[in-house]
């Protein structure tokens, strides 16, 4: 189990549109009404805990189940077809050997599956085993812990053996076990095979006339322990307590997102005036095919609604605004009306069904930002004052994140009519579902009462549990795991700003750990807000460093449109990009984005993650060592026994399936070649290095997904990337 370390919350140099400060009385804009006197927050009575009910300990103790969010409070995480790892700490008194056994149990009440656990930290009793839920829906799980005879009797028997005392005891006494282990039931639970295999092993050790040691052989080998570990006798089962798990579609946890400002695409300057015809939806819609060409599963559009004049940005943010300055999309309203209206500019509410309908007829489910403040003119301020916050002079305060400002922004106040006010946003979202939307970036959730967001949530979960939400929280750890918690089915995360072979490992094991859970992450090399410095500086070899990394490190990861141009001009002494789209049109030329090569990367990468089970998943991350500090090593691996459920087929296994295993190599400078030894865990690979050798020699073959290459190496191969060619091997490992 990988031990989490919250990471310190990076500095966000760009978006924070909605955090509230109070600005100089001579800054503040006025608001469009008389606004009445703040009036003291409404008191809303905090929840009141119940007892906890004393809950007695089992015969066999289990204790530390996970996944379990603080006891059950909140609801632990999975999708369907996901490989969900259970562990628990399952102990007895005295030396007898114990045993555990993980349940999954279906919406209906019904047992669905068992998985059998092992203990994967001998000494620690800690057991682990993997379920898989097949449909949506709330199931549960528990843990059974129980007593294990069998491998008790093998453990005291071959001591005694080995000591020359009571032999013929411990065989009678084995074959008094054998005679439970093989009875008529329990040899009815079992597959032929296993059942072939545990009646030989109780007739061998019932067969007198055959030498003592060979008895005890026989009833002792691997063949016979492998079937008594999928079927064994259980003695003083102890249930652990139903834990909840929820279960959402699989788009929760795998995809690919592109992001657009539906305004710039058909974009239209004339080269005599200057002026600018906005985009369309119609404009927009022609763009789909070349964004799902490159594989991508949501087409994300920023805020579609009108936008507010009074206080209306220029380019960059500027207060001087110019003719024809569009203004931001996310300062949200004007007299054409507010969050659930559409901008006359971009179309009519025919036009955007029409772009829906045309991004599901391209395999694209649409994305919308849902960004909960207002400008200065959006209908709310005038008829729900008391929905924002006021200062002692009247005004109304703007978003402010120093130095920036954001005067054409209006923070939404909840404290006033916390009902009111959150009914009017549940009317805002459900009006954009029934428009085709099924996916909502949200922004800035963490300036918002969770209480809040945990009513919403459980609203739409209520009647549209298909639906999505992203948290777009660049914010402390605390803050951003706990709207995971409460319902927010994937977030934004720190990724952007993990630059060394350290900080990337350390995060990539911390999300696919126990958060990995509730917290699914999403990564993304860029934003609209948001140009790291690595990528200001690393060229056409740095993007494509950070897109397979985001791509292989991640089940979710987006990309924002112009990342195929390679953008990475900023604003000076700012991780932002100049002439930021937030406030411009931006027309781009995708004639010969094919030459510079990371859109075909990009296409390249998606289609390895739809044909590969192991990228869709999460908590199967394994990292591995390389003696070269700028060059990194991680896998993902699927289980036979999981496919294909695991990528979305049928509920069994098929026959000659075998595991689905992806070794990632990326090297981290993007101007140079580096060369290392690497040094697998071939555990974690599913392999096994051949009798009598330590698995040096090449014996498994290593097929490069990224140029169709195939290598043969064994446990320490050596490997050069050049970025001039490729900044990564992306593999699928079989034996030779």
């Amino acid at each position: 189990m990988t031990t989490i370390t919250p990471p310190p919350a990076p500095k966000k140099t760009a978006q924070a549109k909605a955090t509230v400060a109070a600005p100089r009385k001579s800054a503040a804009p006025k608001p469009t009404a008389t606004v009445p006197p703040q009036t003291p927050p409404v008191q809303i009575p905090a929840p009141q805990p119940l007892p906890a009910p004393f809950a007695p300990i089992g015969r066999i103790p289990v204790i530390e189940v996970s996944p379990v969010i603080e006891g059950g409070r909140w609801t632990a995480k999975a999708t369907v077809g996901e490989v969900v790892p259970i562990t628990a700490t399952v102990f007895r008194e005295g030396h007898d050997a114990v045993g555990a056994t993980a349940v999954l149990i279906d919406p209906s009440g019904k047992v669905h599956s068992t998985a059998p656990m092992r203990d994967i930290s001998p000494g620690n009793d800690h057991f682990q085993g993997f379920l898989q839920p097949d449909a949506e829906g709330d199931w549960t799980f528990r843990v059974e812990a129980w007593s294990d005879p069998y491998t008790t009797w093998v453990h005291d028997a071959i001591i005694k053996f080995k000591a020359g005392y009571e032999q013929e005891l411990m065989l009678a006494e084995g074959v008094n076990l054998f005679t439970r282990i093989a009875s008529p039931a329990a040899q009815a639970a079992r597959s032929k095979a296993d059942a072939k295999i545990v009646a030989a092993a109780a007739a061998a050790l019932a067969d007198t006339s055959r030498l003592p040691e060979v008895r005890l052989a026989m009833a002792t080998t691997g063949a016979v322990k492998d079937a008594l570990g999928r079927s064994p006798l259980r003695d003083l089962v102890s249930p652990s307590a139903d834990y909840p798990l929820r279960v959402h579609r699989q788009r929760a946890l795998f995809g690919s997102w592109y992001e657009i400002f539906p305004r710039s695409v058909g974009a239209v300057q004339d080269r005599k005036t200057g002026q600018w015809t906005s985009g369309t939806f119609k404009t927009a819609a022609l763009d789909l095919p070349r964004i799902a060409n490159m594989g991508f599963d949501v087409v994300y559009l920023t805020p579609i609604s009108p936008i507010g004049h009074k206080f209306r940005k220029g380019r960059n943010n500027y207060l001087h605004v110019k003719p024809g300055d569009p203004g931001s999309p996310y300062a949200i309203g004007s007299p054409d009306g507010g969050h659930d209206a559409i901008h006359p500019e971009l179309g009519t509410e025919a036009d955007f069904r029409d772009f829906v309908k045309a991004a599901q007829g391209n395999g694209l489910e649409v994305a919308l930002d849902l960004a909960l403040q207002a400008s200065p003119d959006h209908p709310w301020v005038t008829e729900h004052p008391e929905w924002f916050r006021t200062r002692a002079d009247g005004t109304i305060a703007y978003a402010e994140n120093p130095p920036k400002k954001y005067q054409d922004i209006y923070p939404l106040y909840f404290d006033n009519d916390p009902v009111g006010l959150r009914e009017a946003v549940l009317d805002v979202v459900n009006v954009w579902i029934e428009r085709g939307v099924t996916l909502f970036r949200v922004d800035n959730p963490h300036t918002k009462p969770l209480d809040f967001w945990q009513w919403l949530l459980a609203k739409v979960h209520a009647t549209r549990p298909d639906v999505i939400f992203l948290s777009e929280a660049f914010t402390k750890p605390a803050m951003m795991a706990t709207l995971a918690r409460i319902g927010f089915h994937q977030s934004y995360t720190y990724f952007t700003w993990r630059n060394s072979k350290e900080e990337l490992l350390d995060y990539f094991q911390e999300v696919a750990g126990v958060g990995g859970s509730t917290m699914r992450p999403s990564f993304w090399p860029t934003t609209h807000d948001i140009l790291p410095p690595y990528l200001q500086h690393g060229g056409v070899g740095g993007f494509a460093v950070r897109a397979v990394l985001a791509a292989t490190g991640s089940p979710t990861w987006g990309i924002y449109t112009g990342y195929e141009l390679i953008e990475n001009v900023p604003r000076p002494g700012v991780e932002e990009q100049v002439d930021n789209e937030k406030y411009e049109y931006k027309a781009r030329a995708w004639d010969h984005a094919d030459d510079i090569g990371i859109s075909l990367l990009l296409g390249k990468l998606n289609e390895i993650r739809r044909a590969h089970p192991a990228l869709q998943q999460l908590r199967n991350l394994t990292v591995h060592a390389a003696d070269n500090p700028n060059i990194l090593v991680y896998s993902r691996r699927v289980r036979a026994e999981h496919l294909p459920l695991a990528s979305g087929g049928g509920k069994t296994p098929v026959a000659g399936h075998t595991d689905d295993v992806i070794l990632v190599i990326v090297s981290l400078d993007p101007w140079g070649g580096q060369e290392s030894t690497i040094h697998l865990n071939l555990a974690a690979l599913g392999l096994t290095a051949p009798a009598g050798t330590d698995g040096s020699a090449p014996f498994f073959a290593a097929n490069d997904l990224l140029t169709g290459e195939t290598y043969s190496w064994g446990a320490h191969p050596f490997v050069r990337l050049d970025p001039r060619n490729s900044v990564a091997h992306v593999l699928q490992i079989g034996r030779s």
